[in-house]
């Protein structure tokens, strides 16, 4: 006998660890993550035999692989219909996320801040809107895309500088930007009032 391996010992019992289906480890661990370097946080799920009906909101990215009739409403998030997931929407939009997947099916109005994806496999029926729409080869899309620009950090950061300036009651008109002043040698940023 080998001394690397150790003997089974008379009744001992031995537990094997259940096998995995490759399919729904590989969809999930794909939607979870659709690009490397970006994370989403925790990652909720909706799984194969369960059935959802209402309003889903809340901050967390979900993996939906049951069927969902309602909305969901998750800004800033990962919004992902795997292969065995059903989204039918009963309000307007049915999903509104930070970014949307899908592998599965869709029926109703997609928004994403981001990006909104339909992979081959998944089919979508209904208005999209969203910075970045991809529409893989082979996938079932029925509708109308609207691309939405998505404000630029440097105009978020400029509106936020110019409110956090403005004295208080001055109201910041958002599409002008603030002017650069010399205020005692330094540079400071200047909100417009009207």
């Amino acid at each position: 006998m080998c001394a690397m391996w150790k003997p089974v010992r008379a009744g001992a019992t031995t537990s094997t660890p259940a096998p995995i289906d490759s399919r729904h480890s590989a969809s999930l661990e794909s939607a979870a993550k659709p690009h490397p370097g970006v994370s989403y946080g925790d990652l909720a799920a909706i799984s194969k035999g369960l059935v959802v009906k209402g309003e889903i909101s809340g901050t967390e990215s979900i993996f939906i692989n049951g069927r969902v009739e309602g909305s969901i409403r998750l800004p800033g998030s990962l919004v992902t219909v795997g292969r065995f997931g059903q989204v039918t929407g009963t309000m307007d939009p049915c999903i509104a996320a930070r970014q949307v997947v899908v592998m599965g099916t869709v029926s109703g109005n997609v928004t994403a801040t981001d990006r909104i994806e339909v992979r081959a496999e998944g089919a979508l029926m209904g208005k999209v809107a969203g910075a970045r729409v991809v529409i893989e080869d082979g996938a079932y899309f029925k509708g109308s895309v609207e691309i939405v620009q998505a404000e630029s950090k440097l105009q978020t950061v400029r509106q936020a500088i110019a409110e956090a300036l403005a004295p208080a009651g001055a109201v910041v008109v958002s599409g002008e930007e603030p002017s650069l002043a010399h205020a005692g040698g330094f540079e400071a940023l200047r909100p417009i009032h009207v």
